[in-house]
């Protein structure tokens, strides 16, 4: 079972669920509600997973094998830094001031002209 897309649907820059993934197998199967979350040891990936009862929390689909659930998280690291990496990239352009064109850039620009 090949990984064929890795979409991060929602960041959060504050609290400790940090983006909301879906990933998808072969092109045929997705699996969505996949969460980063920072915890105390770093970023983790939890599986979708449905309250049971008073407090406790099941998994509704994970990986059986612990090859695979590594496979998943590298996919999914791997898609949210390019994401928070031109997220950044947006945010540096858009408050990147204008450039200036000084007097001296000027009329050495309408000296190439003449």
């Amino acid at each position: 079972m090949n990984i064929t897309d890795v979409r991060v649907r929602k960041i959060n820059d504050e609290g400790k669920m940090k983006a909301v993934v879906s990933i998808t197998f072969d092109d045929e199967f997705v699996v969505h509600d996949i969460k980063i979350i920072d915890g105390q040891n770093g970023l983790f990936i939890a599986m979708p997973s449905r309250k049971m009862g008073e407090g406790d929390f099941r998994d509704i689909a994970h990986p059986l094998v612990s090859e695979t659930r590594n496979k998943i998280k590298d996919a999914i690291f791997a898609e949210y830094e390019k994401v928070l990496a031109e997220k950044e990239s947006e945010a540096a352009e858009s408050t990147a001031p204008e450039a200036e064109v000084t007097d001296e850039a000027a009329s050495a620009e309408e000296d190439t002209e003449a």
